[in-house]
């Protein structure tokens, strides 16, 4: 049976081979149905047939064409093309009222967006707020949001870059007993950083960002002197800077800046825990004009089941402990 509403339609690719529009394995096409998952698109040949709604076809047609666009100027696509297309027509004010929509598409076209009511709340406040803390257990995907935020601002041109830092605390081993130089030595703690924006930004333009300085990971010690304008810049694991560390970081806000701070209190590596600067500025700067503040819990834990009971036995211990 049609199901009512739906509509059939075939697009000819006219003078060209398929496969520098669909890519090697259809992966350019896929990703750009990805975006209509309610619009059925056969491949044959130089054909494409589409069934759906109207406005599905109509702005798939829109979106292929520029694509079509796209190849006559370069050698190749890449699913990176296809995000730039799409989400350069998205309205960020219809975004903004839409917390639960895609935040930007992976690299395997699947959307990337909120998933439980506090990420909602992170996304929206990313657009009322120029500081958000956002603070709770590992899992929670706190970190992972912030940096779909900032891809998104980046790809859209919102900002001019984006600044990923971490305070370089050892836990375990001395920096100065690893191997190789200051690079190798930091690395391992920002490889969480590099994991998502591998998810999210092809390999290739990824290193092309890092190059030229769009894309910059570096410790915390290294903001020091720095005005950061026209960027999102984010601070993770930030439960392990002190008071002056977090107050240095955030007197780095320049114009038309974002500044996402995400910890969690419950693990903190600093020898004393009471120097965790995280909840002293929280509580600081809460009745700032600005400044919005998302408290995660273990319900929010979006990793494998178990992480949440896990999460929840070590907080019951440590409250029967006293620590």
């Amino acid at each position: 049976m049609k199901k009512i509403g739906t509509q059939k339609n075939t697009i000819r690719l006219e003078a060209m081979d398929p496969v520098d529009i669909y890519g090697a394995g259809n992966r350019i096409l896929e990703a750009l149905c990805a975006r209509y998952p309610a619009l059925k698109v056969i491949a044959r040949g130089n054909e494409l047939m589409l069934e759906g709604s109207g406005p599905d076809m109509e702005d798939f047609e829109v979106k292929l064409n520029l694509l079509i666009e796209k190849r006559r100027h370069k050698m190749n696509l890449t699913t990176y093309d296809v995000e730039e297309i799409c989400e350069s027509m998205e309205s960020p004010e219809k975004f903004r009222f839409n917390p639960g929509a895609p935040i930007v598409y992976g690299n395997d076209g699947k959307p990337i967006s909120a998933r439980n009511p506090n990420q909602q709340k992170m996304v929206s406040a990313y657009f009322d707020s120029d500081l958000i803390f956002a603070v709770g257990p590992a899992g929670t995907g706190k970190t992972y949001i912030a940096i779909a935020l900032a891809v998104r601002a980046l790809k859209n041109r919102e900002i001019k870059r984006i600044i990923l830092t971490r305070p370089a605390v050892e836990a375990g081993e001395r920096l100065g007993f690893l191997p190789g130089d200051l690079k190798d030595k930091l690395d391992p703690y920002l490889q969480p950083l590099y994991d998502a924006l591998g998810d999210m930004i092809p390999s290739k333009k990824l290193q092309e960002f890092m190059a030229d300085g769009t894309i910059q990971i570096a410790p915390l010690a290294y903001m020091r002197g720095r005005t950061l304008d026209k960027a999102c810049v984010i601070l993770d694991e930030a439960q392990n800077t002190n008071l002056g560390q977090l107050k240095m970081f955030l007197t780095r806000m320049g114009m038309d800046a974002k500044f996402i701070v995400t910890g969690d209190a419950s693990q903190i590596d600093l020898p004393n825990r009471n120097d965790s600067g995280l909840l002293k500025g929280i509580r600081l700067t809460e009745k700032l004009k600005g400044v919005s503040t998302i408290f995660f819990g273990s319900e929010d834990i979006v990793r494998h089941p178990l992480v949440s009971r896990i999460v929840k036995a070590f907080d019951k211990a440590e409250k029967e402990s006293g620590n």
